[in-house]
């Protein structure tokens, strides 16, 4: 006994007939995948250099050490 697909045939041939005529890289071609594939490694980016940069400036300068 097999089980009823969640999608149509005809509509998952629709989408997959639209995926593969984009012509962008296969990571981006969703609605949001810019978001998960950009905007989130850059934000962790950025706030990993700053906390690095801090941390570097605080060693240097001897603030937050423990007596």
């Amino acid at each position: 006994m097999t089980e009823p697909p969640f999608v149509p045939r005809e509509r998952l041939k629709k989408h997959q007939q639209y995926f593969q005529n984009i012509h962008k890289h296969t990571h981006l071609k969703g609605r949001y995948d810019k978001i998960t594939s950009v905007v989130i490694p850059l934000a962790f980016a950025a706030s990993t250099t700053f906390l690095i940069a801090r941390g570097i400036y605080n060693m240097s300068q001897g603030i937050g050490k423990k007596e």
